[in-house]
């Protein structure tokens, strides 16, 4: 699945992700049988799928453990650099800073195979130095831990209303582009013996559902959680034709100070996107699979201007 970015989107997130043999680590994971056909589905906070085959369902051979992977005077570097897509709006960075879109990788366990059970990869749009552009540079001998993929979420893109730079008092609504909060996979072609076609006339469909969005506005007030990520198609549930204080949205928060104290002039946005994934086959009923979270960071300038437009 590939999203395109609407203009004035901040995007949060690449289809970048962690190069192992098999899926991350699973939070979870369900198997089913059909004939001597066995599909095992997971969902993790790298993506979601399936993988099939007749009987005992094999995976390959583990790696090495990251920290065998690397040789004599290497070091880890978990992050990585890339320019802002196209098409997204952000204010001036701060003077001798240029905007990157910075993916790490945390909660790693070098002495894994996979690199630990809770390793994950954060996304955030950040200004940096030329001195803080060579803390994440890029080493070939990193490039065994990243890769291109298509089993990924999607780039999580957080709106920001009524404007992209909030005013103090007046309550900013956020929320993620529809498009971003909903994934659907459908597996059963015959030429996908090896992926999850397991029997004639079986389909499998997987999919994975925004269910809320947990913010903290980096002010120190602490995180908020906004329930039913998932928005109507063509909506970002704030009601243009209303003021900020008349909303049906609750997804919303009121900054008491501005940013300007703040480094680079900007509260850091956290924000921990809760996945949950589904699977169906055939006339059955939807099948919870498990639970997964993305992590994602955002700088965002507030203002102290009491006006609403801007």
């Amino acid at each position: 699945m590939r999203n395109r970015l609407a203009r004035g989107f901040i995007a949060l997130s690449t289809v970048l992700a962690l190069l192992i043999a098999i899926p991350a680590p699973t939070a979870t994971a369900e198997t089913i049988h059909s004939g001597d056909r066995v599909c095992s589905m997971y969902v993790n906070s790298n993506g979601f799928g399936a993988y099939c085959s007749n009987g005992q369902v094999y995976l390959g051979a583990s790696p090495p453990p990251w920290r065998d992977r690397l040789g004599p005077g290497q070091i880890f570097i978990p992050c990585r650099d890339f320019p802002v897509p196209n098409g997204i709006e952000l204010p001036p960075p701060p003077e001798g800073k240029t905007w990157v879109l910075r993916l790490t990788i945390v909660d790693y366990d070098l002495d894994s195979n996979y690199g630990g059970e809770d390793a994950h990869i954060e996304r955030a749009i950040v200004p940096v130095t030329d001195e803080e552009r060579e803390q994440c540079r890029r080493e070939p001998y990193m490039d065994q831990f990243w890769t291109y993929f298509d089993e990924s979420y999607p780039d999580p893109i957080l709106l920001v209303k009524p404007t992209y730079t909030p005013r103090v008092n007046v309550p900013a609504y956020f929320a993620l582009a529809p498009e971003t909060s909903y994934v659907l996979k459908n597996f059963g072609n015959a030429a996908d013996l090896d992926i999850a076609y397991y029997g004639p006339g079986q389909r499998l469909t997987m999919r994975a559902v925004v269910t809320k969005l947990t913010v903290d506005p980096g002010d120190g007030t602490g995180p908020f959680v906004c329930l039913g990520g998932t928005l109507p198609i063509g909506s970002d549930g704030y009601d243009e034709a209303q003021d900020p204080f008349h909303q049906a949205s609750t997804c919303s928060h009121v900054y008491k100070r501005s940013s300007a104290k703040e480094p680079d002039g900007m509260y850091t946005v956290k924000l921990t996107i809760h996945w949950e994934v589904s699977y169906w086959r055939n006339l059955q009923d939807w099948t919870p699979v498990g639970q997964a979270e993305v992590h994602a960071v955002q700088r965002l300038p507030v203002q102290e201007v009491q006006a609403i437009g801007g």
